[in-house]
């Protein structure tokens, strides 16, 4: 690995205190010293001249890889997020940096009647910001050099330098300690003595006690694992967020993730830059590292400068609800047409947060001395998205003639078309088998059944019906997907009769309900004529399902796993067709 010097800050430094500060990639430490007493006086020299504290990565090798003027946290080593690791490993580098110390001020300061604790320990602690760089990028450990700026500094025989005048040390710990804390404060030592600890038997000691402690956190090859936040705000409950975040678990899990944790906070509104508090955003990254996880799902739409913001903090992926609804909407998607309008939905969601990343994708400026080069990489990014969207509106807007031809054919042959709808995971093409003796794909997951099926059978007095199953409804359903999956949604629109499948069984059933509605007044169908089928009835309580039976239009109590009810079902489907029939005849006379 080539080593590299990050000058970000040396503005005002002299050739040869640059030249100093390069000659630092050159040197090398064994690999069983924390420290070297050379490496920790150079170090200090450096820093004490040029008035700026210093970064050292060391990595196990002993060789320095990146030098950076400033404090840990600041340190842009992109091999560091980079590198995944599970619970029970480090990242394999440690940082050595400088603290310039004004022990004279400390001294006054500490004799003051009015000195605080934080005062008195500041000159004897790490920043928070550092041991949360400690954490969030699983360093092997943290050594902080105490520079002192007003000392001397001497390379006499026999003189040891009183610029560095301790050296602390921190590491990580496998599980949080009594204070709540991820790491552990060594005993401050001199230079000298840092640099008779044995770096090896501590990193190998301390990666087996995190192997130990953390047996059932070991990531399997390939493995997702997620932490879900959730946000309360004015205009919501504590309650409310936590059947959210049970919903957001299960397309969690439907997408193939294994969850790990929970997080709320409370606010009365998100940030504008990390949808969560700044403070908060730090305890999440350090939960990212604690328990392994690789995956943070967010349960509500972040925009583009919070997925910026995020990212680089977390160390890991960061995905927002409707990003997980389009993922598992692209894994379910079988047919041509369904892929198609997956691929548009997603398309469409990029495109507004397609950002660049340094110069080569950041946009021309206006003006002279900036024209000429042509278009930018970002903005060949975005028109190809963008005549790809055209593309695929198009093609849907083929469909959606092709569905209107099929529609106008059923009309002509006067068969009635019944839609199965509701909320995701509620029964619908279980329902659609049990009456039609069918084969379509089932399974206790949201967003099962992506695309949609109409099959044909008969009601009591013979005469032939269409039952066609629509994809499910789920709270906060993207706009982004209503758009894309209208042509198959219109079948909801243009259809004659509405089954709206229940789950009777859910805790939050009315809430579900409540979410049917505001989809199908997006669409236009609310006003359809409507059955409300009150599925899964063999798991309610008779008094509960006496309430439900009250609180909804034209109920039917069904167990569509059960074969239960359907007979009802198909009499109460017979008695609106003839009443919708006879009313067009009425019309028409």
């Amino acid at each position: 690995m080539h080593g590299k010097v990050d000058l970000a800050r040396a503005k005002g430094l002299k050739k040869s205190e640059i030249q100093q500060i390069n000659r630092l990639l050159q040197r090398r430490i064994p690999t069983d010293k924390v420290v070297t007493l050379d490496l920790a006086e150079a170090v200090a020299e450096i820093s004490f001249n040029i008035h700026q504290s210093l970064s050292v990565v060391v990595n196990r090798r002993g060789q320095i890889v990146n030098v950076t003027l400033g404090q840990p946290y600041e340190v842009n080593m992109p091999e560091l997020r980079q590198v995944r690791v599970g619970p029970g490993r480090l990242c394999g580098h440690r940082i050595i940096s400088t603290r310039l110390v004004d022990n004279q001020s400390n001294q006054k300061k500490s004799t003051k009647s009015d000195a605080t604790k934080e005062d008195k320990d500041v000159a004897h602690n790490i920043s928070k910001d550092n041991l949360q760089c400690l954490a969030r990028n699983r360093l092997d450990l943290l050594a902080q050099i105490d520079v002192n700026e007003n000392g001397t500094f001497s390379r006499s025989r026999g003189e040891q330098a009183k610029l560095a005048d301790c050296i602390q040390v921190a590491h990580l710990l496998p599980s949080r300690d009594t204070e709540g804390l991820l790491w552990k404060h060594l005993p401050p030592r001199t230079a000298r003595g840092a640099q008779e600890e044995d770096f090896e038997v501590l990193i190998q000691s301390l990666e087996e006690e995190f192997s130990r402690q953390l047996p059932g956190l070991q990531v399997r090859e390939g493995e997702e694992r997620a932490i879900l936040v959730g946000l309360v705000t004015d205009g919501t409950d504590a309650f409310q967020v936590e059947d959210e975040l049970d919903e957001l678990a299960q397309l969690t899990r439907t997408a193939g993730a294994t969850i790990c944790q929970r997080l709320t906070q409370t606010r009365p509104q998100p940030d504008s830059r990390f949808f969560l508090g700044s403070g908060k955003v730090q305890e999440l990254a350090l939960m990212v590292q604690e328990l392994g996880a690789n995956l943070v799902i967010f349960d509500g739409e972040l925009t583009a400068l919070q997925h910026r913001s995020l990212e680089p903090i977390m160390n890991a992926k960061v995905l927002d609800r409707t990003e997980l609804i389009l993922d598992i909407f692209a894994q379910r998607a079988q047919t041509k047409e369904g892929k198609l309008q997956v691929e548009l939905a997603q398309l469409k969601y990029l495109y507004p947060r397609l950002i660049g990343k340094g110069n080569k994708l950041s946009r021309l400026g206006g003006g002279i001395g900036t024209r000429g080069p042509g278009e930018t990489k970002l903005e060949i990014d975005r028109r190809r998205i963008r005549e790809r969207i055209n593309t695929l509106e198009e093609d849907t807007l083929r469909i959606r003639n092709y569905r209107d031809t099929q529609r106008r054919r059923r009309l002509a042959d006067n068969i009635p078309v019944v839609a199965i709808t509701g909320y995701t995971n509620s029964g619908k093409s279980t329902l659609l088998n049990a009456l039609t003796k069918s084969t379509v794909f089932v399974e206790d997951k949201l967003f099962a059944t992506l695309d949609p099926t109409t099959r044909r059978t008969t009601l009591s007095d013979h005469s032939p019906i269409l039952l066609s199953d629509t994809v499910g409804f789920i709270k906060k359903l993207p706009t982004s997907l209503i758009a894309a999956f209208k042509a198959t949604l219109e079948e909801v629109s243009v259809t004659d009769i509405l089954l709206h499948v229940v789950d009777s069984s859910h805790p939050n059933v009315m809430d579900q309900i409540s979410s049917v509605y505001d989809v199908l007044s997006e669409l236009g169908a609310v006003d359809k004529p409507m059955i409300t089928v009150l599925n899964k009835a063999e798991l309610v309580r008779k008094e509960d399902l006496i309430w439900l039976v009250a609180q909804v239009p034209n109920p039917v109590v069904i167990s569509a796993s059960k074969r239960l009810g359907l007979n009802n079902l198909l009499n109460k489907i017979e008695q609106v067709v003839h009443e919708i029939y006879d009313r067009r005849r009425v019309i028409g006379a």
